[in-house]
């Protein structure tokens, strides 16, 4: 099965399409994570359940969701968003280590984000280095 082209499949200076590629999959897999693990604390109560750690994960599922459909549609301001995706991303695996290490569901998203967040930094990281060497 051919994949569809992006921009960045012909810009010169943009990441490859197999690193793009990956990078969404990843935004995808932690916006399921985020999103299940999210359902999963509220039923759990107390500590899982805490306000602030329920809306990390609410907002790092929607992140990364909003970071996998810059990536796809080849959005020139999809680094800005990897940037902030890859932040929360961050927030939320320390959260998700802090309220319960021993957990396997909190285990598994916070992995999840740790994955995330290092392919989105790679995905800005890159582009950044091609916008260097446009101005050069």
């Amino acid at each position: 099965m051919a994949s569809t082209p992006t921009p960045h499949d012909t810009d010169e200076h943009g990441p490859d399409s197999e690193m793009l590629q990956a990078c969404i999959e990843e935004c995808l897999n932690c916006h399921v994570a985020c999103t299940t693990t999210a359902q999963y604390c509220l039923a759990q109560g107390g500590e899982h359940a805490d306000a602030d750690h329920v809306g990390l994960l609410l907002d790092c599922a929607d992140i990364c969701q909003t970071s996998a459909n810059f990536m796809l549609r080849g959005s020139p301001y999809h680094p800005i968003i990897c940037l902030a995706c890859a932040e929360l991303c961050r927030a939320c695996e320390e959260s998700c280590r802090s309220v319960d290490p021993e957990d396997a569901q909190m285990r598994l998203c916070a992995e999840s984000c740790a994955s995330c967040a290092e392919h989105c930094e790679r995905m800005a990281e890159t582009e950044d280095e091609g916008e260097e060497t446009e101005e050069a």
